[in-house]
């Protein structure tokens, strides 16, 4: 699964994102029930405001006529190993799209970006920084780079309890008293499903002013 979720611009970089919640599906057979879509496998994303970089020839100017690289993250992909006991591995790979003004010469640009584990839609479990080099011929003006990121998910703290899956995809028939009610409005459940969500979270490693530049462009 991938998603793309919002980046508070006020936390900068620390990550406290709207979670990722999954919910239920109504069903309709001989009674009412809710059958949850869910995986031990972390959702894959990008926040809000991280997907792109531009950097500027002169420190601190925001000028189109001062630009020197943009590059954007794109293509992201992730594959999953649920086989293992304990411990849940996913891995995002991801393509680096760039683009320079001043195409004399050949040119090497090297951009950070993070990997963050997120639970719960706000606890960073782990961050990880890496890098990816765009090489540039002389004369070219775009250029292209892969990128990885792997995180390790514990299978148990991923796992909804028992009670709380029984609760939500118990088969409710047409006459029952909570037949209508969809279980996940239930604080203790949603509470559950949201400490057993994990987010796998990829985006450019920016300066505060890179993710303002975005955020108010």
């Amino acid at each position: 699964m991938t998603i793309r979720t919002r980046l508070l611009p006020a936390l900068a970089l620390g990550f406290a994102l709207a979670g990722c919640a999954r919910e239920g599906e109504l069903v309709v057979d001989q009674g009412v029930g809710i059958t949850a879509v869910r995986t031990t496998c972390p959702a894959v994303g990008i926040p809000d405001y991280t997907g792109d970089i531009t950097t500027f020839r002169t420190p601190g100017s925001t000028t189109m006529a001062d630009l020197d690289v943009t590059a954007a993250i794109t293509n992201l992909r992730s594959t999953c190993n649920e086989d293992t006991l304990d411990r849940v591995y996913t891995e995002a790979s991801f393509d680096v799209v760039a683009r320079r003004t001043d195409t004399r010469g050949s040119r090497t640009v090297t951009l950070p970006y993070f990997s963050t584990v997120l639970r719960g839609g706000s606890a960073v479990v782990t961050k990880r920084v890496g890098t990816v080099t765009l090489q540039f011929a002389d004369g070219q003006e775009r250029a292209q780079a892969r990128g990885s990121a792997g995180a390790y998910v514990d299978r148990a703290e991923a796992t909804l309890p028992a009670d709380i899956r029984e609760q939500i995809t118990r088969r409710r028939r047409a006459g029952d008293p909570d037949a209508a009610l969809d279980p996940l409005a239930d604080p203790a459940v949603r509470a559950a499903v949201q400490r057993a969500t994990f987010e796998l979270l990829v985006g450019f490693q920016l300066t505060e002013a890179q993710l303002r530049y975005n955020a108010t462009r």
